[in-house]
């Protein structure tokens, strides 16, 4: 497995260690609450040119392999890989097949050679990965020329609602950052793959409650894996603070909240 040590987190970004073992605990439950997930890989798929029919594809950040079986459904025959930083999702997904090797890796570090995939699928993964512009230096290395990068990612403004309540009730950090919009269109610019789309779409999903959103959070795998995250329980005075913030967000369908998908899809120059 890739080497985990270097945990420069410019950003404030998670430390990957916490984020592999957060998501190797969450893989026997996250099928079970992963609807923004499934509706983002889909949409990611139908984005990606009609006509385009890789022989050697990789599911970057695979998870629980439900977008690796999906990959193998669309393009039936073909080579599969399928990689994640977690092993306790890869131990979930290999009896379920869809790839022919399941690796356990880092995107910032592929254990790929250069010019072997025509497809890097990544379904809102990389946004755990502190060095996107290696995550693209790495995809455009991979890739044969010609090759698709297409990923799904969150930038700020996702879950802003849980944020802005906390930030009410202590101030805290409690709640995941990510990166701006702007800095994915730079970082994608910059990289020498060339941009056929690139959108960023929000997502706005309802709770009955404060509890539903964060038992789906820690289910996921997603709860707050900030460094400068509170240590220790959280008091009974500090939820019902939460509880009573939140409530002011309440529409007719629930409690909202808002994720800001970003989708793209690159293509390396012949």
């Amino acid at each position: 497995m890739t080497d985990l040590s270097l945990v420069a987190l410019p950003g404030g970004l998670p430390d990957k260690r916490q984020v592999a073992a957060s998501f190797s605990r969450a893989a026997a439950s996250y099928d079970s609450v992963a609807e923004l997930q499934r509706d983002v890989g889909t949409q990611l798929l139908q984005r990606l040119p009609a006509s385009f029919v890789p022989s050697r594809w990789l599911d970057l950040g695979c998870g629980t392999g439900y977008f690796t079986r999906a990959l193998a459904e669309r393009f039936a025959a073909r080579h599969g890989l399928a990689l994640d930083i977690a092993e306790g999702m890869l131990e979930h997904a290999r009896p379920l097949g869809g790839a022919q090797h399941f690796i356990a890796g880092d995107a910032e570090r592929l254990p790929l050679q250069d010019a072997t995939c025509e497809l890097i699928f990544s379904s809102l993964a990389v946004q755990w990965c502190a060095d996107f512009e290696a995550v693209l230096g790495e995809a455009f290395r991979v890739l044969k020329p010609g090759g698709i990068f297409a990923f799904a990612s969150l930038c700020v403004g996702t879950l802003y609602e849980l944020r802005d309540s906390w930030r009410q009730v202590d101030g805290l950090v409690h709640v995941n950052r990510f990166r701006e919009f702007a800095r994915y269109q730079q970082l994608c610019t910059a990289s020498g793959l060339r941009t056929l789309s690139l959108q960023n779409q929000a997502h706005v999903l309802h709770y009955p409650d404060v509890r539903s959103l964060t038992h789906e959070l820690k289910a996921l795998g997603a709860h707050n894996l900030n460094p400068g995250r509170p240590g220790g329980l959280t008091g009974r005075a500090r939820i019902l603070g939460l509880v009573e913030a939140y409530e002011q967000y309440r529409q007719a369908q629930g409690l909202p909240a808002t994720y800001q998908v970003v989708y793209a899809v690159l293509e390396k120059p012949l």
